[in-house]
């Protein structure tokens, strides 16, 4: 089959035994010269299994490089210099002057708004709840074939180091899955860059799409250890093709696909989610919500197995203050929440404080209390609020976006549900840190 078909195949496909079968049908799976070691490392195995420690955490991730991505392509298309002086500072200005989002903040959109741009960020279950594939599909910049060797398929590459209005820095949670990928840790990729960016690299490969599937090679001769390689030609080139549209993002009920025009793609087999696995427009978009409390772009979850049936079964994922701001009448006690400044080791932190009525708090947390939140994300929190605020049922949520460079590295830690220890508090008290994960 051509380049083409083997994508379309490749995405259609729902288990791991069918990737291997498609990939020896071709002659690709037996032969290594068709496939490059990750990030050009032939020791990346222990780099990249070290990204996250749960696969909730490396999920979000994903969701953040898509984010990333459509404010990248926002300011490339408008011919600004993503670290030049008119680029936007921050996300919230980024999402102001782009979406023209009151003060960057989802809340301020209505419902019907929000579901619009959730289009352009989609994730789909697929396969069965024992074995649950995850799509996620983005409108963002995308990546010619030339360039995704230094990109989704590089490690540790600086390429948003610059970028003032993104969270993803060090070109690394995106490899996070990928222990969590099945028996062969399969990840498919699939990218074409948006049309509406100027080519100014003069790269031939501008309007081609390229597709290529990750997966884990166990030890062999003469070499001692596993790692991950991505399939290429012979050349250690992409696969390559030309086409206007692939119908590859699954919908729900109707076991049909729509098209995808160009952004990146990515296919995650057998995931394992555990704890997860039921349908996704409900446990899992609350996980998720309370990973991202405040999201910088809506997300659209479609729940696609056949074992699910309903007129919906899709949904808006727009972060957990969001949904706390469009849920306060019934949930949220009257003059919550509420803001405050307070200093660690002299460095500025701003809180907001969610007092949940009785009886109104486990849609929105299981044993969080504290959740400790870098440019919308939770990197951190204290478990079992009710040790630490006797019976309270309320959330703190502390905001380190304004913290200083040096003191932002300090205090998280690889994986990000780590903190480094211990600060004493304007207070001259100490805020507890690092002995919980998120749960």
């Amino acid at each position: 089959m051509d380049v083409k078909e083997l994508a379309i195949k490749l995405a259609r496909t729902e288990t791991e035994d069918e990737v291997v079968q498609i990939l020896k049908d071709e002659g690709y799976w037996d032969d290594y010269s068709y496939w490059r070691s990750f990030g050009d490392n032939d020791n990346n195995f222990s780099t990249i299994g070290n990204q996250q420690s749960k696969p909730d955490a490396a999920l979000v991730e994903k969701f953040i490089n898509s984010v990333d991505a459509i404010l990248m392509k926002e300011c490339m298309k408008r011919g600004i210099e993503m670290s030049g002086p008119d680029a936007p500072k921050s996300m919230s200005e980024a999402l102001t002057a782009f979406f023209g989002i009151k003060e960057g903040q989802l809340s301020y959109l209505d419902t019907k708004k929000r579901n619009q741009m959730s289009e352009s960020i989609i994730l789909a279950a697929t396969g069965t709840n024992r074995h649950m594939n995850l799509t996620i599909a983005d409108q963002g910049e995308g990546q010619t074939p030339n360039r995704m060797p230094d990109t989704i398929l590089s490690v540790s590459k600086n390429n948003k180091l610059h970028v003032p209005f993104v969270q993803g820095k060090f070109n690394m949670g995106g490899t996070g899955v990928l222990p969590f990928c099945g028996n062969h840790r399969f990840q498919l990729v699939i990218s074409k860059r948006c049309p509406e960016i100027p080519n100014s690299r003069n790269d031939e490969s501008f309007d081609e799409w390229s597709v290529t599937i990750v997966r884990r090679e166990s030890a062999r001769e003469g070499r001692r250890s596993s790692m991950f390689t991505y399939l290429t030609d012979k050349d250690k080139n992409l696969l390559r093709f030309k086409a206007d549209s692939l119908p590859i993002i699954p919908v729900p009920n109707k076991g049909d696909y729509e098209g995808m025009t160009y952004g990146t793609y990515f296919k995650l087999f057998n995931y394992q989610l555990q704890g997860y696995k039921s349908n996704v427009l409900l446990d899992f978009n609350y996980r998720m919500s309370m990973l991202m409390p405040e999201l910088a772009h809506p997300i659209r979850i479609r729940e696609c197995r056949s074992s699910y049936k309903g007129h919906s079964l899709a949904t808006t994922l727009s972060g957990l203050q969001t949904r706390l701001y469009d849920d306060r009448a019934n949930n949220v006690e009257d003059g919550f929440p509420c803001s405050d400044t307070f200093n660690v080791d002299g460095q500025p932190f701003k809180c907001s404080v969610y007092v949940f009525k009785k009886g109104r708090s486990d849609n929105y947390r299981k044993k969080e209390g504290i959740l400790y939140i870098i440019n919308g994300q939770t990197h951190a929190c204290h478990a079992d609020p009710q040790k630490c605020f006797a019976g309270q049922h309320f959330r703190c949520v502390q905001r380190g976006d304004g913290r200083g460079r040096h003191r932002r590295t300090d205090s998280f830690l690889r994986p990000r549900s780590r903190t480094s220890g211990n600060r004493q508090c304007s207070g001259g008290g100490y805020h507890r840190c690092g002995t919980q994960p998120c749960q």
